[in-house]
């Protein structure tokens, strides 16, 4: 008698606000690429939090317009964070200086919403076999003014401008708060019901945000911001 090959159990994290999108997404990467299970976010924080106690996860795919997302260092923490996850964009914009960030930072892919559905499922194949995906027509675009090592605004805000509370997440804006305060990590992940592998994430890219070394530098740098906040 011949046993039958057993099935991998695949595991993949959609991150979106879009939530037909999401669903859509889901029967592609079940129906078409044999995953097992497909776990659903509607925001970036909850996405970090599936990710660090999740370590069966071996695909997330990341929505660019959701909450949490106005800082690309947000992706490139995930990639610091999470070394053996494949990692890639899917989004709405077609920008240039996107997809070439979402390059420069080491993502593992940029693919477009606007693809069909043969085209969707060759670019996933190609991101879970390892190879780096980008859209055909990348080559097509117009160049985009700004700047030329494709570290956008997204990544850290110009030298000229203000740092804003706004850069971080809602809940990097929670764990700021209560680095500023003192509090040690495990008293951050009994506090916020989270675990310590979260919270040290989200310290990560509080840190990259803030261009911190260590947590006085950030302990400092945080302060200045939250006092600027509440005024």
């Amino acid at each position: 008698m011949v046993e039958k090959p057993v099935k991998i159990r695949k595991t993949a994290l959609i991150a979106d606000d879009d939530e037909f999108f999401r669903a859509a997404l889901n029967r592609v990467l079940t129906e078409r690429l044999d995953f097992f299970e497909v776990i659903e976010t509607d925001t970036f924080d909850a996405a970090v939090e599936v990710l660090s106690v999740r370590e069966d996860v071996e695909l997330a795919l990341f929505d660019l317009n959701m909450r949490g997302m106005k800082n690309w260092e947000n992706l490139r923490t995930v990639r610091k964070c999470f070394p053996a996850l494949r990692v890639a964009v899917v989004s709405g914009s077609q920008g240039r200086n996107d997809i070439l960030t979402a390059l420069a930072i080491g993502l593992h892919g940029y693919v477009s919403k606007g693809l069909g559905i043969s085209e969707l499922v060759r670019a996933l194949q190609s991101i879970c076999a390892g190879v780096v995906y980008l859209p055909p027509f990348l080559p097509d675009l117009p160049i985009e003014d700004g700047p030329t090592d494709y570290v956008s605004e997204r990544v850290m805000p110009h030298e000229d401008q203000t740092l804003s509370i706004d850069e971080l997440t809602p809940r990097q804006s929670e764990v700021l708060d209560m680095l500023v305060k003192g509090k040690s990590n495990k008293a951050m992940a009994r506090e916020l019901n989270l675990s310590e592998g979260t919270i040290k994430f989200h310290l990560s890219a509080v840190f990259r945000v803030l261009k911190a070394t260590n947590r006085v530098e950030a302990a400092t740098s945080g302060t200045r911001l939250l006092d600027r906040q509440h005024r």
